[in-house]
């Protein structure tokens, strides 16, 4: 199963954070690419090399660039 990639922002609860381009830990990303796979969004980041992994109740919002659903 392949994933389904889309750009967006994500926005997660109090205590819960990814690394941004910088290093910097924060709570909110924009600009991203995520997939939503079985309680998990997987992200990356621009200028981060790796995939970052959050599971679904660390997220409060996802807001989708492009055409399509919001998830969260």
């Amino acid at each position: 199963m392949s994933r389904q990639w889309r750009k967006g922002t994500i926005d997660l609860v109090t205590g819960y954070a990814v690394f941004s381009a910088d290093g910097r830990r924060v709570s909110r990303v924009t600009g991203v690419d995520f997939a939503i796979e079985g309680g998990f969004v997987t992200i990356r980041v621009p200028g981060v090399p790796r995939v970052q992994l959050v599971s679904a109740p660390a997220v409060r919002l996802i807001t989708v660039e492009e055409e399509g659903e919001m998830e969260a």
